[in-house]
């Protein structure tokens, strides 16, 4: 595998998809402190929050404000999620300058986690490009294909279903399409195949791998997807998170992890990793009733580990 010239993004997302995930409630400013720990570490893009219903989601009530602070920091890309055009209207009046959007593969998953059919979701994501192009031109759109390795309220999903959604967003003029695991049925296999049909299907706009460690092969899934081309991957601090309206879907790839085997491999992640490790602090001062999981932060970084003097980055 040549390594030369390679360089990905790493995109938090425990300020969003970890806290949606747990019972507990982050004070407003242990959220602030740990986003700022995030980007003191050098993380260059964080989903800092969520634009739905507080009746629904508590956890995430405080986004607009979070969304404030975090556009403070220099060359930060400030991410939130929508699920639908009044949630975009809110996110794009508080700043952000990208917004994600969940279009699930599985009609069941759908309905649980959105209450729309896929199709209606992808009516709902036309309205939103239609009124960012008029109001935000410069505001990105990026969609998660949810479930797009399966499903556990549904079971199989296509792959030809997948693919027809992602031609249809790219049709529609969204700026990215990515794939979730959103219940971590995928293999590397997989993924390497999947991710490969995505590119050749809607070439530039392929986005990010949302890969989940459910069963143990969150870092090989990364692997495999960068194999195939792909340089931006989301992760959580911890492995913090899951999908609530997925029954047994937990498990996000742990940031520090994901950032050490790259490293190691001599890809620039722009990421320290001893620094990323003490940010844990922060979420278990925060949440300590919540488990914090990840093999380095337990093991240590070897004394051995260095990033390749040699190394030539994009």
């Amino acid at each position: 595998m040549n390594l030369v010239s390679k360089k990905v993004l790493i995109s938090e997302v425990g300020p969003r998809d970890g806290l949606q995930s747990i019972q507990s409630i982050m004070p407003t400013e242990f959220k602030k402190e740990w986003i700022a720990a995030l980007y003191k570490a050098g993380l260059q893009e964080i989903e800092v929050g969520s634009f739905v219903s507080s009746k629904l989601l508590p956890q995430l009530a405080d986004t607009s404000e979070i969304v404030k602070f975090a556009k403070t920091f220099e060359h930060l890309t400030v991410l939130a999620l929508v699920p639908n055009l009044k949630g975009a209207q809110a996110a794009f009046e508080s700043g952000v300058h990208k917004i994600t959007i969940p279009v699930s593969a599985s009609e069941a998953h759908s309905l649980a986690n959105v209450r729309k059919t896929t199709s209606e979701m992808l009516a709902e994501v036309n309205q939103i490009v239609l009124y960012r192009n008029q109001i935000a031109p410069r505001i990105q759109i990026e969609i998660g294909i949810s479930t797009a390795f399966g499903c556990t309220l549904q079971g199989v999903v296509l792959e030809d279903d997948v693919i027809r959604i992602a031609h249809s967003l790219a049709e529609m003029g969204v700026d990215e399409v990515g794939l979730s695991d959103t219940t971590g049925y995928a293999n590397p296999e997989q993924v390497k195949r999947l991710f490969r049909r995505l590119k050749a299907t809607i070439g530039e706009r392929s986005g990010a791998a949302h890969l989940h460690n459910t069963r143990g092969l969150g870092l090989a899934n990364c692997l495999a997807a960068f194999e195939e081309g792909v340089r931006a991957f989301d992760a959580s601090l911890g492995g913090l998170g899951g999908c609530p309206y997925a029954p047994g879907a937990s498990g996000n790839v742990v940031t520090e992890d994901l950032v050490f085997m790259f490293e190691a491999m001599g890809v620039d992640t722009g990421v320290n990793i001893e620094a990323l490790i003490e940010t844990r602090k922060i979420l278990q001062q925060a949440l300590p009733n919540e488990l914090v999981y990840g093999m380095l932060a337990e093991a240590g970084v070897p004394k051995n580990f260095r990033i390749p003097s040699d190394r030539v980055v994009e």
